[in-house]
């Protein structure tokens, strides 16, 4: 009895003192910066797998420009990923905030691509009415006797000259 109360304090002392799995890096990035830099780079990733030859005429590397636009270099955004990582937690909130900010975007976006299919239904239809309408004209009835009457003033005035 005596050793399996020993071992349950020793399993409650170990459960309590509880160790960071991973050491706070020096240079800490906080965490509204660090989902700014997630949300940048999954908008790249989604470019890389969409439309790969998009990317293929930037020279530079994009992960290098937007490590650069925060003014990270890539050790410590690493560093700090693996950080903010060991905490299953808080980097599930962290993705949640890139998903729900993604999300805005993908709704504002897709509205934006319904209005232009609007547009250009519009003006197809436009075209439409336009060609079906010289098409379904009937050609003027030109009068047989106007067009002999003009021929023959025409050769009276050349037999003048």
């Amino acid at each position: 009895m005596k050793n399996f109360i020993v071992i349950l304090l020793v399993l409650f002392l170990s459960i309590s003192c509880k160790k960071d799995v991973v050491k706070q890096p020096e240079k800490l990035i906080e965490k509204d910066k660090m989902i700014d830099i997630m949300y940048d780079l999954s908008l790249l990733e989604a470019m890389r797998y969409q439309k790969p030859l998009s990317l293929d005429s930037i020279d530079n590397d994009p992960t290098k420009y937007i490590l650069k636009k925060y003014k990270v270099d890539s050790l410590q955004f690493a560093q700090n990923n693996m950080y903010y990582a060991s905490d299953y937690d808080s980097y599930k909130d962290m993705f949640d905030e890139v998903n729900k900010r993604i999300s805005i975007v993908q709704r504002a976006a897709d509205s934006l691509a319904k209005i232009d299919e609007k547009k250009a239904a519009k003006e197809s239809k436009k075209k439409t009415a336009v060609s079906k309408d010289s098409i379904s004209k009937p050609a003027p009835k030109v009068n047989d006797d106007s067009i002999r009457r003009a021929r023959m003033q025409m050769r009276d005035r050349t037999k003048k000259l």
